[in-house]
């Protein structure tokens, strides 16, 4: 895989057609979970390790699955892989085990995951197909983050609450209060609030997008123009 490949895998991933604001897949945990940092980055991260390992196995074995049962097996899959996840979280993390919830086993219904086994992984090598769920859960936990930060400033006036979640009680400290003594603004915190601040980031996504398509086509035409002259 040449370093060309690498970057636009990367760029897809992140920007072109990002998961959370581009194609929109995976909105359930995307608005139910971004009510904090702590809890968007936690299912962001547990997403991509399954995205990674579902893309490499997925990529490793495709020439042994019967076209016929390919989706069935990919499910299958992706369920045990969220399992060991979940194995996983609840026995080092479980306190924050508990507050995800349901949102862990969720991720097997999420439709990027059994998207990109379907449209990368199962025709492109192991490495790339691991590339592509790095690639694309970042994007997804990068989106969930940004959410999640914006909500928990205007819904508790705080940053990292529930660290201590993961890092135990002394991580406390970690705590940012970003507004002293506010009393918190409910609409952030509801799904309505997530509704909102998702499509202000798509709109503000459109408009980058736009603008550097619009400045990609003026260098050209004063390119043309230059050798015209």
């Amino acid at each position: 895989m040449t370093s060309q490949e690498v970057k636009d895998i990367f760029h897809a991933g992140l920007w072109k057609q990002n998961p959370g604001i581009v194609q929109l897949l995976g909105l359930c945990p995307l608005l139910a979970i971004s009510s904090s940092v702590v809890n968007a980055l936690s299912l962001g991260l547990a997403t991509t390790l399954v995205m990674t390992l579902s893309g490499a196995t997925v990529a490793t074995i495709r020439e042994f699955i019967p076209n016929e049962a390919r989706i069935p097996v990919y499910v299958l899959l992706i369920a045990v892989l969220v399992t060991i996840v979940q194995f996983l979280m609840n026995a080092y993390v479980h306190s924050l085990y508990l507050v995800l919830g349901i949102f862990i086993p969720l991720i097997v219904t999420n439709c990027i995951v059994l998207a990109r086994a379907e449209s990368f992984a199962s025709k492109n090598t192991a490495a790339a197909s691991a590339l592509d769920g790095i690639a694309m859960g970042l994007g997804l936990t990068a989106v969930l983050v940004l959410l999640g930060a914006i909500r928990e400033v205007f819904g508790h006036g705080t940053l990292l609450s529930g660290i201590d979640l993961v890092f135990g009680e002394a991580a406390k400290s970690l705590v940012i209060t970003v507004i002293p003594d506010y009393h918190g603004f409910l609409l952030a915190v509801l799904p309505p609030g997530a509704f909102i601040v998702l499509g202000l980031l798509i709109a503000l996504r459109n408009w980058l997008s736009l603008r550097a398509e619009a400045k990609t086509r003026t260098t050209a035409t004063s390119a043309v123009a230059s050798q015209a002259a």
